[in-house]
């Protein structure tokens, strides 16, 4: 065994399979090592998997060998004592199934396998033990979701050391199946809720551009998420993701009586009830935030701004934020003046135009377009790139405008004059019911997103696309 090795995690040939180097510190009575330190690996890229069970495996002699099983969790192994060679293979669906890796491990290595992945140990020295963390309790059922691979398999032509017809394996690992009767293991399911929405819409269209289909799209005859009884038996096993679609987006009508109720409803007490479930089963949720959740009196609104809404539509959401953040694995996605399907203010004002109208619109309430379009791409880029768990801004990039400003803008694009937009005061705005107070300054600030490698698209640019889609 090597002392003193510096921490490192690298990548191997199959994607998410990571080696461990782990600095391991002796003297004459033993040695101690910092088995799981996460804090510092997940800042060297290992993932941060939520273990929820540790398990031991002994091995009293020489050549024992276990394996190859894929199971429905990620795991993270590390040599308690002795050696072992382990063997890993891609049974993932995708470009790297049947991929083989191998390496030799000792107290200071350690192996993170993703979900899908076959492991098999052989070991190297008698009295071998090792240790291991998954993300998720074994129960019962589990067992039906596991995929095996023959350890033995000509095709694979894996180096065990001990050759396998002299070491100990068990008659069912000598029975499991080639590579090639095996079926790949399918990436686990994304829940939309919400389906009717503009969100679930965009993310329908984006998902089936990229041929996947491991997308389930609910309504609320489906799953009501202000029912807390049907959300908590749900069945979410086998699930990755949920994406909170689903929203009280009326924003007058939240100061209404039954408007207030309907807000709350949704808005926080839904959330909570996917909180709860995203909890219990390690599901990722992916939740849609508002810039009504700010009151607009500072220029920009970036992440880490204390919610201060002015009505109750911010202060449901703001609400439904406090509880998606309770999940661990959460990415909130605050965004501002969506357009997408269904009427918003966008085709009101191309309607307006192709009828002759001359409107008047605020112009003293700042922002940026945000297409439902652009929100699922930045969704599923966050996804995509595992980026950290936590609050995103997104919406379009570019010079921030005001009402008025896109009003203008969409004239222009339908060929009307601009200046058939005549601008006035949030003052001077009346409607009918009651108005909801907005914020001045709904500008976010896209820092962190950008980040991550996500290219928010100009809002002009947007906003002319959208008009020349049959969305509009």
């Amino acid at each position: 065994m090597e002392f003193a090795k510096t921490l490192r995690v690298q990548s191997t040939a199959i994607p998410g399979l990571l080696m461990v180097d782990i600095p391991v510190h002796g003297d004459d009575r033993g040695w101690f090592k910092e088995n799981w330190q996460r804090e510092k690996m997940v800042a060297l890229g290992l993932p941060d998997f939520d273990p929820v069970q540790a398990n031991i495996t002994f091995n009293a002699r020489r050549g024992t060998t276990r394996g190859l099983h894929a199971e429905p969790w990620d795991k993270y192994i590390s040599i308690a004592a002795g050696k072992v060679m382990g063997a890993w293979v891609d049974l993932r669906a995708g470009d790297s199934f049947g991929t083989v890796v191998t390496s030799e491990l000792d107290p200071s290595c350690a192996v993170f396998v993703p979900r899908g992945v076959a492991n098999g140990f052989q070991a190297l020295e008698d009295e071998t033990s090792y240790v291991y963390l998954v993300n998720d309790h074994w129960r019962a059922h589990t067992g039906s979701g596991y995929t095996f691979v023959n350890a033995g398999d000509p095709g694979l032509a894996i180096p065990w050391p001990i050759p396998l017809e002299q070491a100990t394996l068990s008659d069912k690992d000598r029975g499991h199946p080639l590579l090639g009767a095996v079926a790949p293991v399918l990436p686990r399911r994304i829940v939309v809720v919400g389906a009717g929405g503009q969100l679930a819409g965009s993310l329908n269209r984006l998902l089936r551009s990229r041929g996947l289909t491991n997308v389930a799209f609910l309504t609320r005859d489906d799953l009501d998420i202000t029912d807390a009884a049907a959300v908590s038996s749900h069945p979410w096993e086998r699930l990755s993701t949920v994406v909170n679609a689903a929203a009280w987006t009326d924003v007058d009508d939240a100061e209404t009586p039954q408007g207030r109720l309907s807000a709350w409803q949704v808005n926080a007490h839904g959330v909570a009830n996917l909180a709860r479930a995203a909890i219990a089963n390690t599901l990722t949720l992916v939740h849609v935030s508002s810039d009504y959740v700010f009151d607009g009196s500072r220029a920009v609104h970036d992440e880490n701004e204390p919610a201060s809404p002015l009505g109750v539509y911010g202060q449901s959401k703001a609400a439904g934020d406090t509880a998606a953040s309770t999940v661990p694995r959460h990415y909130i996605l605050r965004t501002s003046w969506v357009v997408g399907d269904g009427p918003n203010f966008v085709r009101t004002m191309a309607q307006l135009a192709r009828q002759g109208v001359r409107p008047r619109v605020v112009d003293d309430q700042v922002g940026r377009l945000t297409t439902a379009d652009e929100l699922a791409r930045a969704a599923l880029h966050l996804l995509d790139a595992r980026a950290p768990f936590g609050v995103y801004n997104v919406s379009s990039s570019g010079e921030p405008m005001s009402w008025a400003d896109i009003a203008a803008e969409v004239f222009a694009e339908l060929g009307r004059d601009p200046g058939d937009v005549t601008r006035i005061s949030t003052a001077d705005y009346r409607t009918a019911g009651p108005t909801a107070p907005r914020p001045r300054s709904s500008v976010l600030d896209l820092q962190r997103i950008t980040a991550t490698g996500f290219a928010p698209r100009d809002q002009r640019s947007t906003l002319r696309d959208y008009l020349r889609s049959p969305q509009s």
